[in-house]
């Protein structure tokens, strides 16, 4: 089984305000950007239970149609309002979730939501990552990326520009990651030498 995430996230990294809208992700003019593609790719969707809520509070049709979703939470959640759509709760640690969702054969999972899809990048559970900034900065909100237990290698597949200025880049997860040379005592004495020079 496969886990990806597709987000959309202001150009200083936040995929939603404070108060989580993300009115800033419209850009008038942007066209298509692959989003339809990779929807049809995913089998299943899991979010976390306030991407949930932010989700059952738009108006018009529920966002997910009728593409499994599992929200992550201990707390069932109310989902009689959702007619139609197949919403389920689930609860456990990113591992535990993931072996769940692949006992019942799903194939490719689309993970949203900024705390699901850190906790599941920390797990290292994510196998790729496609990530469209907007151009605009918005100062503060919920961020893509949050505190890690590790280094985390990406493995860039690509990178291309839109309509409205956006621009997406694909990464695959995992590899070795790359460390910065060491410096040796004597390119220490060097640097060390050559900047008392210039001084």
């Amino acid at each position: 089984m496969k886990l990806s995430v597709f987000c959309g996230v202001s150009v200083d990294g936040f995929l939603a305000r404070p108060d989580h809208t993300f009115d800033f992700l419209d850009t008038p003019g942007q066209g298509p950007h692959g989003f339809d593609e990779f929807w049809s790719s995913v089998d299943a969707v899991l979010i976390g239970r306030r991407t949930f809520n932010a989700a059952r509070s738009f108006a018009g049709p529920w966002a997910y149609g009728k593409k499994p979703v599992f929200v992550l939470t201990h707390r069932q959640p109310d989902f009689s309002s959702l007619r139609g759509a197949v919403v389920e709760a689930i609860a456990g640690e990113p591992r535990a979730v993931a072996d769940q969702l692949e006992e019942r054969g799903f194939q490719h999972i689309y993970v949203d939501g900024g705390q699901t899809i850190q906790q599941f990048l920390a797990a290292g559970l994510i196998d790729r990552m496609i990530v469209t900034r907007v151009p605009v900065l918005i100062g503060e909100g919920i961020s893509l990326f949050g505190p890690i237990p590790r280094d985390i290698a990406l493995r860039h597949i690509a990178t291309q520009t839109f309509q409205g200025g956006l621009v997406q880049s694909e990464y695959a997860i995992g590899g070795k990651p790359s460390k910065p040379a060491r410096k040796t005592v004597a390119t220490r004495k060097r640097q060390t030498a050559r900047s008392t020079r210039e001084n």
